[in-house]
């Protein structure tokens, strides 16, 4: 397995990643990981970890397309071929750029290829304000188009990609696997659970929660304005995640609009931790304001039973109606609106236990099983067919 991602960190693709071994494992196949020299090491039953080797000035990677990448990538390739002449594999399983070359080695040693397509890689270039390069674009088109031809599955995580793939003319290859499953949290008594929803909220106040990175796309300052406009409800706005200096700009936000005593920040936390957050809230929040992906979060919340506010837009509407969430418009006032009525309306609490049933019968574990057992045949089988 070939990941291009500091691993094991909490954020999108490595929490995939996770999960993608974590079932590998938990179906009996052995796997050798490589992967960058960034991260923390995770056991797993016949899992070896490969990382490439320390890189001078190179201590962080940034969410997204990056420099950086450039010379890790390489690195990541030569780490590659060398465990490809060391050792047999069954199979090559790329995610995201490493798909360019695992693709190229897997055809070289006549072994099969699975491309886990995290995200359209053309497409990253402008989400993240990357390049405007038409040349760029069209090297990463061309990249993306040569994985999708000639690898034997192809897993996409939504909709979106899915139906990029299937335009694309790779219909049979590809194969929906949502990211869906949830790390365990700790044994956390009822006492507890109280103690911690103390420290943000008084007993009589709502806690909003969001949970997640604070990266431009996913709308923190459009919650925050919509908080300011809710500022006389007895609500208190809970964020947990990103690192200190991004925390530090939000901060300086809640103070521009006046509600810092409304806002709680818990900066980066372990996510094992976060299923106890989402317990001790009210309301749960996404405010993404672009992006085609669907977010992680969103079916942690679909599972939670707790009242889910989302912006009205495809990154959520692949999963999202409403009749199990509340969709608003991407502006502060309709967000606010929605805030409340999730927040203090007997409706909210029907659509939410209608996202858990949902739920219990889509995104099981069982269910994760089988899609990657399907991946695998279908890699794996002759003409690529199940």
């Amino acid at each position: 397995m070939l990941a291009p991602q500091p691993f094991f960190q909490p954020r999108g693709t490595p929490i995939s990643v996770y999960f993608r071994l974590k079932t590998l494992s938990s179906l009996g196949h052995e796997v050798d990981l490589v992967t960058y020299h960034l991260g923390e090491d995770k056991e797993f039953p016949g899992l070896q970890i490969y990382r490439i080797p320390n890189l001078p000035g190179i201590k962080k990677i940034k969410i997204g397309p990056s420099w950086a990448k450039l010379p890790l990538d390489l690195f990541l390739f030569f780490k590659t071929l060398g465990r490809l002449f060391r050792k047999r594999y069954d199979l090559i399983f790329s995610h995201e750029e490493a798909g360019w070359f695992g693709t190229a080695l897997a055809r070289i040693w006549r072994i099969p290829h699975v491309y886990d397509m995290h995200s359209s890689l053309p497409q990253q270039l402008d989400k993240f304000a990357f390049s405007r390069s038409k040349f760029l674009k069209g090297v990463f088109r061309r990249l993306e188009t040569y994985v999708l031809r000639n690898s034997q599955a192809v897993i996409v995580i939504c909709q979106d990609l899915l139906n990029q793939v299937e335009s694309a003319g790779y219909a049979h290859k590809s194969i929906l696997l949502e990211n869906f499953l949830d790390f365990e949290p700790p044994a956390t008594s009822a006492e507890d659970l109280q103690k911690m929803r103390a420290q943000y909220a008084d007993e009589n106040q709502k806690v909003i929660l969001y949970t997640g990175n604070f990266q431009p796309y996913q709308g923190i300052p459009l919650l925050l304005e919509a908080a300011s406009r809710l500022s006389g409800q007895n609500l208190v706005f809970l964020l947990v995640g990103d690192t200190t200096t991004a925390v530090a700009r939000m901060q300086e936000k809640a103070k521009d609009l006046g509600i810092e005593d409304k806002v709680r920040f818990t900066g980066q936390v372990a996510p094992e931790q976060i299923p106890l957050y989402v317990t001790i809230s009210d309301v749960l929040v996404s405010p993404r304001l672009s992006g085609t992906n669907t977010p992680l979060k969103i079916y942690s919340c679909l599972k939670s039973g707790k009242p889910l506010v989302a912006t009205n837009l495809w990154t959520h509407r692949q999963v999202l109606t409403p009749e199990i969430a509340i969709l608003t418009e991407p502006d502060p006032q309709s967000l606010a609106e929605g805030i409340q009525a999730a927040a203090f309306e007997e409706d909210a609490q029907h659509r939410a236990q209608a996202a858990r049933e949902l739920a219990q019968c889509e995104y099981t574990y069982l269910r994760y099983l089988e899609k990657i057992e399907e991946v695998l045949i279908r890699a794996t089988t002759p003409g690529g067919e199940a």
